[in-house]
C-alpha cells in the first residue's frame, strides 16, 4: 500500500509516525514533510496548498491513500480534487470543510440547531461592527471569519482594544481575507477542553480529550500561539460531560451538517469551553489539532490507516477503536521571539539522547535536515512528547526530555500540564 500524508508540521509528524507501525504500507510519502518526516518517510517538495501538484503525484505514483491534514487544502478543496480523479483521500471535501474556514458559517450553524456556544453577532462593515461594540460588556472576543493560522482571534479587554481589533482585521487586513467579515461574540469564561473526534458523515467517534496551552509564557501569559504545549487526558473532562457533549454537540452537529447537504467526513475537532452552564462550543476545526495530535495519537492503540478508510468507505460504526489507558504530554520547543519575529537555520543538538527512553518521542514541526544534521526552520520547532501511566509521571517525563535537546534561542513553557 502507498500512502501520501500532506502537509509539515508537528501533527503531520504524529500521523506519518502512527501510519509507519502498519505492515501493509509499503511506500510512505510526505509533502512538504519536514527534517523529522525524512527520517521515516520520504518527503517530495509539493507544498501543501499545490492542489494540482499534489493531485499529478498521487496518479504518477498509484498512491492508494492520501491523508491531507492542514486546514488550508482542505478549505481549498483538495479533497475534492484527489476524488474526481479516482484517488482515495482521508479529510472533509470543500464544503464540509466550511465548518473551520469560517467562522461566521460555523455560528450560525449552531445557532440554527440549537447547538451550545457563546452569543455572537456576524459584520461585514468595520463601521457597523465598531458601532455594535459601544454597548458590550468586557471583555469580548473579536475573530477574522476565515482561516488565521490560530492567531485570528483577539480577546478585547476594553472597547478601545476592541476597536482596535476591529480595525486591525478589517481595515488593516492583518489577516487579509480572513479579515472580510468579522464575528464578535460573548468571553466566555471556564477551562478549554479539546475533543477530536473521527466521523464519516453517520457515526462519530470521539478520541480521547486534550487540553491545549495556547499562550506564548508561562502562566498563560503573552501572545496567542498555534499551540505551546498539550497533554490528554484533561484532568476536568467527566464522563459526565463527555455523555452530555455526545448528545448536545457532537451528534447535533453531524447531523446539522448533513442537513444543510455537507456531510462531513474526517476528524471533526471540537474546542469546548466548560463554563457554569456546562459545555459549549468555541470554535470547530475540519482536521486533527496541532499540537493536540501529538498526544492523542501516541495513545492509540487501533491502527490509524484502518480507521481512515473506514471513514472513507463509511463503516465507521463497525471499527472497535481502542485507547490505551494512560497519559501524554507535549512540549512545544519554539524559536525564541516566536510567535512574532524569529531567525531559524540554527543546529539542534541531543534528540537521539532525549528519545533514548523508549516512552518518548519528539515529533519535528519546524525543522530540516541537512549534511547529517537537523537545523531549525520554524517558529514552533519541537514537540516533545512522553508517555506514562498518569499525568504527573508525564510532565516529568517529558521535561526530561526537553532538556537533552538544544538549540539557539530556544524557547519553550515550563508549565505544560500543570492546569
Amino acid at each position: 500500500m502507498k500512502v501520501l500524508v500532506v502537509g509539515s508540521g508537528g501533527r503531520e509528524h504524529a500521523i506519518v509516525w502512527k501510519i509507519a507501525q502498519n505492515k501493509q504500507v509499503e511506500e510512505l510519502y510526505c509533502a512538504p514533510g519536514n527534517g523529522g518526516i525524512s527520517a521515516i518517510a520520504k518527503c517530495v517538495p509539493i507544498k501543501a496548498m499545490d492542489i494540482d501538484g499534489i493531485v499529478n503525484f498521487s496518479k504518477e505514483k498509484k498512491i492508494d491513500l492520501v491523508v491531507v491534514a492542514p486546514d488550508d487544502p482542505l478549505a481549498a478543496g483538495m479533497v475534492d480534487a484527489l476524488e474526481n480523479e479516482g484517488i482515495r483521500a482521508f479529510g472533509p471535501r470543500k464544503n464540509a470543510a466550511i465548518i473551520e474556514s469560517s467562522k461566521a458559517f460555523a455560528k450560525d450553524l449552531m445557532k440554527k440547531y440549537n447547538i451550545p456556544t457563546a452569543k455572537y453577532e456576524v459584520f461585514e462593515k468595520s463601521s457597523d461592527a465598531l458601532e455594535y461594540l459601544k454597548n458590550q460588556k468586557f471583555p469580548i472576543v473579536v475573530k477574522a471569519d476565515g482561516l488565521a493560522l490560530g492567531k485570528g482571534v483577539i480577546i478585547a479587554q476594553n472597547l478601545e482594544e476592541a476597536r482596535e481589533a476591529v480595525i486591525n482585521i478589517m481595515e488593516n487586513k492583518a489577516f487579509g481575507e480572513a479579515g472580510n467579515k468579522v464575528v464578535i461574540e460573548e468571553f466566555m469564561v471556564g477551562p478549554e477542553v479539546s475533543v477530536l473526534a473521527f466521523t464519516d458523515g453517520k457515526t462519530i467517534k470521539p478520541m480521547v480529550s486534550s487540553q491545549d496551552h495556547k499562550r506564548a509564557l508561562d502562566n498563560d501569559q503573552g501572545l496567542n500561539t498555534g499551540g505551546m504545549g498539550t497533554f490528554s487526558p484533561s484532568r476536568i473532562y467527566t464522563k459526565e460531560m463527555e455523555d452530555y457533549c455526545m448528545e448536545k454537540i457532537f451528534k447535533p452537529t453531524v447531523g446539522a451538517m448533513n442537513k444543510e447537504g455537507r456531510k462531513f467526513k474526517g476528524v471533526l475537532y471540537f474546542g469546548l469551553m466548560i463554563t457554569a452552564d456546562g459545555p459549549k462550543v468555541l470554535e470547530y476545526n475540519a482536521r486533527f489539532g496541532d499540537p493536540e495530535t501529538q498526544v492523542v495519537i501516541p495513545r492509540l492503540k487501533t491502527d490509524l490507516v484502518d480507521i481512515f478508510n473506514a471513514v472513507i468507505d463509511e463503516r465507521l460504526d463497525v471499527v472497535d477503536i481502542e485507547w490505551e489507558d494512560n497519559a501524554a504530554v507535549c512540549v512545544i520547543m519554539a524559536s525564541g521571539g516566536y510567535p512574532k519575529e524569529y531567525k531559524t537555520g540554527y543546529e539542534i543538538t541531543g534528540l537521539d539522547e532525549a528519545q533514548k527512553d523508549k516512552n518518548i518521542v519528539v515529533f519535528h514541526a519546524g525543522t530540516k535536515f541537512e549534511d547529517g544534521k537537523y537545523y531549525t526552520s520554524g517558529g514552533r520547532v519541537l514537540g516533545v512528547t512522553a508517555v506514562e501511566s498518569n499525568l504527573d509521571l508525564a510532565i516529568k517525563k517529558a521535561y526530561e526530555g526537553v532538556s537533552k535537546i538544544s538549540f539557539k534561542d530556544m524557547h519553550y513553557r515550563k508549565d505544560i500540564g500543570i492546569k
